[in-house]
């Protein structure tokens, strides 16, 4: 009866871990969700319950082997991460010199870490950490705005798109080319709901956005343009 009291109060310490692990996880996710990145609220949380479970297994599952001279309780621990590093990567995009995905990799990373702890039971450290995180990914933000201007690495993206009456197409299309030499992507193909119109989009950087309200303004007198859509893109 004793041993069966105390597995409960084992299990019942887990799923206190589990639970704040999955709350961390959307804590870190909710922001990259917010910036609109691929990965997610459901990305993180899932990492981080992974790795919550995975430290919790390789703690307690194999107390047949707990005073084994060959004993290793952080072997499968320690595989998470590799396994993070496959999911890092994979959010990892380059396109000509720009590269993407880097600080989404990074969540990931501390993502997994802050499992890991929820796992051993350091909740005050996984606490304090996920609140760390958050504040690099929204402070810093604000700071780089602020105060860092200058520099390619620093450079604003924005993705510009919009419909135009085919025989205005070309002439659009070459004014932006020759408007922005900073354009790293753009595209134009024949609108799927009306087939009088081209959606043209395009990708650049920019210090500010100043020169792109200027467009959205100067294609807005423009007659027969349609649907014209700003967004900044955020790393």
């Amino acid at each position: 009866m004793e041993n069966i009291f105390a597995n409960f109060i084992i299990e019942k310490n887990m799923l206190l871990d589990i639970l704040l692990a999955i709350v961390l996880g959307f804590a870190i996710g909710f922001e990259r969700e917010i910036t609109n990145k691929w990965a997610g609220l459901r990305t993180h949380m899932l990492v981080c319950l992974g790795s919550c479970i995975f430290t919790l297994l390789s703690i307690h599952a194999f107390p047949v082997y707990a005073h084994s001279p060959q004993a290793d309780p952080a072997r499968i621990a320690a595989q998470i991460l590799t396994g993070i590093g496959f999911i890092g990567g994979g959010t990892v995009l380059r396109h000509g010199y720009s590269i993407y995905g880097l600080t989404t990799a990074a969540t990931l990373w501390i993502t997994a870490s802050i499992g890991m702890a929820c796992g051993c039971g350091f909740t005050a450290m996984a606490i304090i950490c996920t609140v760390l995180a958050v504040c690099t990914l929204v402070l810093i933000r604000i700071f780089e705005k602020q105060y860092i201007h200058k520099g390619r690495k620093n450079l604003r993206k924005f993705k510009i798109s919009f419909y135009t009456p085919i025989p205005k197409a070309d002439s659009v299309y070459s004014g932006i080319v020759e408007k922005f030499d900073s354009i790293f992507e753009i595209t134009k193909a024949q609108s799927t709901s009306n087939e009088n119109l081209i959606k043209i989009s395009f990708k650049l950087d920019l210090l500010d956005k100043n020169p792109v309200q200027s467009l959205h303004k100067e294609l807005n007198t423009i007659e027969g343009i349609e649907s014209v859509s700003i967004q900044e893109l955020y790393e």
